[in-house]
């Protein structure tokens, strides 16, 4: 063993003495010094720590059995480097009753290293042996690691994988068609007929994946899972035995019914007088006098009327029996516009006899911001801006298995994950009011629509079909021709109208061919179909004459835009829309950032600050195709994209609040300076398309060509 100096890097040529009248000078080394014996420390079977006595350490292969040697302090005042040896020592009983004895010795190390061997192959499977370590540091023996107060260590050698384990579910037999449902949990169970199973690896093919453990080796274990869609599932599972060896895989295939439809549901479509809502499901729902049917309905939405509650003590409908078991999983939800944000309103509720179950309401604190809420018991969630005069979907969702209670709002959860306890209803459902102490309160003054509830878990894709809205075509200008100054809606909507330097260019002539006439000029191909309008970048530009879109709802706005690379040295707009004093928005490009933007002004105000919202950054459609350009406003989510040949990125998405409603017309190639009209395009622009509603992300991808995407599905 190296003295202290040694493990410094200092190497000394020989050994220093100086005695004074009998006196040892501190600090120098003295190989006549006693030996101390090396010490044995942090034994492991095969990465596991010593086991002794009666629970020995399984293993799957014959294992590395490792020790780290060390020598005692006092030896650093031995002026040489000491190296260590570790004699291992293993036994066994073999069949007869016979001790088998085996010694491994290591080749030596300085201290502090560890020492491995590993065990023979052909040592017995299925058997305790032991086994222990000593240290020689050349002149003494360390003790064995087995004497008191240690112990030898011991393992056992399984040379067998267990059994592929079974896979039973009664809720989803295997190969049974059309079993269970989407949203409804189902319990699967895997049991191995090998008795020293410990753990069960399990993956939902496309889902959810863990382990889980049996209560005692070689017992079941079972696991909850919901089905997201009725498409065939196949749940894979493994076995690990206590010795860390896997079994086969075991493919289990089920296939989920459909989702089944609401328990209760009232589309609140009734004829215009009706006393009571009539039910698709479940019971027809009593109307208060201050019920109105045949209200608005929610501009997309597969509506065809709603119900209209004047705020009164008298504006609710109510049942005489529960909507939904609320003590089980389930959903309840609507669709909801008030007439007002600044005080709480109830849309729905249940009764019970000490108080409501669960509700879906309007929050309106007084010293802070209206919010969503679902509330459960003593749990509840908020979330969502609601917003006078405009329309949301709402759902509540209570998850018994995971203890969650959510909502969505138009699609989205919001708010934070609530834990809730189960509350089971047992008096009437009411739709428009909650019920307090002192009786029902927290009157919805507004419309609600196709009320629901389900006794099941509802799955992200439904939340997101019940509130979508279908985009509506406001118009779609193809700019293939061009008559007295105007270029037509492909199906014969409004028209553009052209200015001075803006025209319709329609490519090349058939009756000339540059190919094959030398004299005939060369001319590009319109951008999409057959032709694109042509601005001069002076005055050129096209006008609708009115808005296109409303500005304070959502909307999507597509076109193709062309810029040379020549032209390109100035910020152009492609498409802009104007207020009373400034523009709503405009789409334009900034050389000076080689970026495509959407510019928003603070508000309709002369010489009102402009924020470039959203940009992408990319080549800005010098190509012979242009570029095509997307603007998605998504008024549920307060969201603005901006998406360039059907892709966007996190960069070119913002968060809108407060945005306001546009009352001028629609410009292509031009917008609002504080100059007057200013910032005139010198390029090409085709396939103008204008939406009421947010295209979603598969959809967009289908915009700037001559026809229309389907939005199907």
């Amino acid at each position: 063993m190296s003295g202290r100096w040694g493990r410094r890097g200092l190497l000394l040529g020989s050994c220093l003495a100086a005695v004074v009248a009998g006196v040892v000078t501190p600090g120098v080394a003295h190989a006549a010094e006693e030996n101390l014996p090396p010490v044995v420390q942090d034994l492991q079977t095969e990465f596991k720590d010593c086991a002794t006595g009666d629970t020995p350490a399984y293993v799957g292969s014959p294992p590395v059995l490792t020790a780290r040697l060390t020598d005692p302090a006092e030896d650093d005042r031995i002026g040489y480097s000491e190296r260590l040896t570790a004699e291992f020592e293993i036994w066994w009983s073999d069949a007869d009753g016979v001790e088998q004895r085996r010694s491994l010795t290591t080749s030596p190390f300085p201290p502090d290293m560890i020492h491995r061997i590993t065990v023979p192959s052909d040592i017995p499977a299925d058997t305790v042996i032991s086994w222990r370590v000593r240290a020689n540091d050349g002149k003494a023996n360390s003790a064995w690691s087995s004497e008191a107060p240690g112990a030898a260590c011991r393992f056992v050698y399984d040379d067998e994988s267990p059994a592929a384990p079974v896979v039973s579910s009664p809720e989803y037999p295997e190969e049974t068609w059309w079993t269970g449902g989407v949203g409804i949990y189902g319990s699967f169970t895997m049991d191995s007929p090998s008795a020293d199973v410990v753990e069960y690896r399990y993956t939902f093919l496309g889902g959810p994946q863990g382990t889980v453990h049996p209560a005692e080796p070689g017992g079941p274990a079972t696991v909850r899972f919901v089905p997201l869609s009725n498409a065939p599932q196949t749940l894979s599972v493994q076995a690990r035995d206590r010795s860390g060896r896997m079994s086969g895989r075991t493919d289990y295939t089920f296939h989920p019914k459909a989702a089944s439809a609401p328990v209760s549901r009232w589309k609140l479509d009734d004829e215009v007088g009706s006393t009571s809502a009539a039910a698709e499901e479940g019971e027809a729902a009593r109307a208060g006098r201050g019920v109105t049917f045949g209200g608005p309905v929610p501009l997309g939405a597969p509506l065809t009327s709603t119900a209209t509650l004047d705020g009164s003590r008298h504006g609710f409908l109510t049942t005489d029996a529960p909507a939904v078991d609320s003590g089980r999983t389930f959903a309840v939800g609507a669709w909801v516009r008030p007439a007002e944000a600044g005080r709480p309103m109830t849309v729905l509720s249940q009764d019970t006899a000490s108080g409501p179950a669960y509700a879906l309401a309007l929050e309106a604190p007084r010293d802070g911001t209206a919010a969503w809420s679902f509330t459960l018991g003593d749990a509840k969630v908020t979330g969502g801006a609601p917003e006078a005069g405009e329309w949301a979907y709402l759902l509540g969702v209570h998850d018994t298995e995971t203890g969650h209670a959510q909502l969505f709002v138009n699609g989205h959860e919001v708010g934070t994950k609530a834990e809730a306890a189960p509350v089971r209803a047992d008096g009437a459902f009411q739709i428009g009011r909650i019920r307090g102490k002192n009786g029902y309160r927290q009157r919805w003054h507004g419309d609600i629509g196709d009320v629901r509830a389900y006794d099941r878990l509802v799955v992200p894709r439904e939340v997101t079909e019940l509130a979508h809205r279908k985009p509506k075509l406001l118009g779609h200008w193809s700019f293939s021709t061009a008559d007295d100054g105007n270029t037509p809606e492909n199906k014969g909507g409004t028209p553009l109208r052209l200015a001075a330097g803006a025209s319709v260019y329609r490519g090349p002539d058939d009756s000339c061919l540059p190919d094959f006439d030398p004299d005939c000029p060369w001319k590009p191909y319109p951008l999409v179909g057959e032709g694109h309008l042509a601005l001069d970048g002076e005055g050129g530009h096209a006008v609708l004459g009115t808005p296109v879109v409303d500005t304070g709802d959502s909307f999507t706005l597509g076109v193709v835009a062309k810029i040379e690379e020549a032209d390109a040295t100035r910020p152009m707009t492609v498409l802009s829309q104007a207020g009373e004093h400034t523009d709503a928005f405009k789409l334009r490009y900034d050389p000076s950032a080689f970026a495509w933007q959407l510019v928003m002004p603070e508000r309709d105000e002369a010489g009102a600050p402009e924020t470039v919202v959203v940009q992408v950054t990319q080549p800005d459609g010098r190509s012979g195709y242009g570029t095509r350009l997307t603007v998605v406003y998504d008024d549920a989510t307060d969201t603005v994209k901006l998406y360039a040949d059907g892709y966007t990125n996190a960069g070119a998405t913002a968060h809108l609040r407060d945005g306001w409603t546009s009352t001028g017309p629609l410009q292509v190639g031009r917008a609002r300076t504080a100059d007057g009209w200013g910032e005139y395009l010198k390029g090409d622009v085709d396939e103008l398309q204008a939406y009421a509603g947010a295209l979603r992300d598969r959809d967009v991808i289908g915009l700037g060509h001559e026809t229309d995407p389907c939005l199907c599905g």
